[in-house]
């Protein structure tokens, strides 16, 4: 592996990190505030620290006749998705919650084969199987040391997922004719405005005024770490390393929860975790790598 590959990883690594540890952030901070005005927070924030980002390494910007898609994604994505992932949260825990992240992948290829846009091999489809069957096993086993509704909160997750996926998959052309920076930045840029917006016309934003110390620590971690620094890292990481390899890390995202959610809120570290990042790790190794044909 080459320096700059390895430097891609590492960033991965750690977007993978503060991606997990969101989700106990945002299980902390759910009782002070509702979904709609956490996304505010930590797409608001991490949009007004992205911008200067991409304005200094000259991002390129959708065009023209892109801006109403990129707009609608992002939106999708920053705006409906995020508010979504909050919820789920209401009612399932941390770890539970960022082990259905760590499906994404191979929901992605499940949503590009049935969009045409990618073949689902033989392998690719085992790799499904195997990562989506540790989650099923882990969040059954596990549910009797979770919240009585957890299995709500599962459902919820997966189905902000499946919409991810479908983000992923839509977001390529658009990306590709921008850079995948300015692209982010666009669309967080809408989808932080929509939340503002919903959040002050239902009276979210004045729960703001009874947060504390701990409150305000937990939205500008959302903001500065999750957002910016998080999105950011990634898009360098793609940029220095193959997508399978960045996808992979993916991974760490539950363990990170997991050991957060235990310090901030208390969430039991049970055996089922254990189970299902191992499958899906192990889904999404076979998912994305193919067997070099023989010469």
């Amino acid at each position: 592996m080459q320096p700059a590959e390895r430097a891609g990883i590492l960033a991965a690594v750690a977007s993978s990190a503060f991606g997990g540890m969101a989700a106990a952030v945002t299980r902390f901070v759910i009782g002070a505030a509702d979904p709609v005005t956490i996304a505010v927070f930590r797409f608001g924030l991490g949009f007004l620290f992205l911008l200067p980002v991409a304005l200094a390494l000259r991002s390129r910007w959708p065009r023209g006749r892109d801006w109403p898609a990129v707009a609608a994604l992002g939106v999708m994505f920053y705006g409906v998705f995020f508010v979504v992932y909050a919820e789920s949260l209401v009612y399932t825990t941390a770890a539970r919650g960022s082990l259905s992240v760590s499906t994404l992948p191979v929901l992605t290829m499940i949503v590009a084969a049935l969009m045409g846009r990618e073949r689902l091999t033989a392998r690719k489809t085992l790799g499904v199987f195997v990562a989506m069957g540790g989650v099923a096993i882990a969040l059954a086993a596990g549910l009797a040391e979770a919240p009585p509704l957890a299995w709500r909160g599962d459902l919820i997750m997966l189905g902000g997922m499946l919409s991810m996926a479908l983000y992923n998959v839509l977001s390529r052309p658009f990306m590709a004719r921008s850079s995948p920076l300015g692209y982010a930045a666009a669309g967080m840029a809408c989808g932080a405005g929509v939340n503002a917006l919903v959040a002050w016309q239902s009276g979210g934003l004045a729960a703001v005024q009874d947060f504390g110390p701990a409150q305000w620590a937990a939205a500008l971690y959302l903001g500065v770490f999750a957002g910016a620094l998080g999105f950011y890292l990634w898009v360098f990481a793609l940029e220095r390393a193959t997508p399978t390899r960045v996808a992979n890390t993916i991974t760490v995202s539950p363990i990170a929860a997991a050991l957060l959610g235990a310090v901030l809120v208390g969430e039991p570290i049970g055996p089922s975790l254990v189970i299902g990042v191992v499958a899906v790790g192990a889904g999404i190794w076979i998912a994305s790598t193919e067997r070099r044909a023989a010469p």
